[in-house]
């Protein structure tokens, strides 16, 4: 197992195609959600990921303040299918909240999640700040980590 994060600039490119394999794999192929998986972000996040024997494992993209949104946000969370149940969603978004908070002193971190993972974010501190939406044909919500 080999937990990396690395900005955007210093993935190789093999690295960099075997993330948005995966996110497109589970996103746009498993979920049925054609969208635009390139959104001009990715340059400027650091990416996190696990990978376990040379496959990644789990992934999520960090994106500073200012950039998509006012706070330091969490996205692209994802575990390939054959990676889950292993707790490793849950290891990874610890790792996200601590770099977030550590490296960029964060003290709200905010997250678009996809409406049935609610439980699992809400275990992690978040708590929720919108109304369920629509957004890409699967319902959201709006949710912040704040530092206490």
């Amino acid at each position: 197992m080999e937990w990396t994060i690395k900005p955007f600039s210093t993935l190789t490119t093999d690295e960099l195609y075997e993330l948005l394999k995966e996110r497109v794999d589970v996103f746009v192929v498993e979920q049925e959600c054609p969208y635009p998986e390139l959104d001009n972000y990715d340059q400027q996040a650091m990416h996190y990921f696990l990978k376990i024997n040379e496959e990644v494992a789990a992934y999520v993209r960090i994106l500073p303040a200012g950039s998509k949104f006012e706070n330091v946000s969490i996205g692209r969370v994802l575990v390939p299918g054959k990676f889950r149940s292993n707790g490793y969603a849950k290891q990874l978004m610890l790792k996200a909240i601590d770099f977030s908070v550590e490296q960029w002193h964060a003290t709200l971190i905010q997250i678009q999640g996809q409406e049935y993972l609610k439980k699992f974010y809400t275990e992690l501190g978040f708590r929720q700040v919108s109304s369920s939406y629509i957004e890409d044909g699967i319902p959201h919500i709006d949710m912040i980590w704040e530092r206490n």
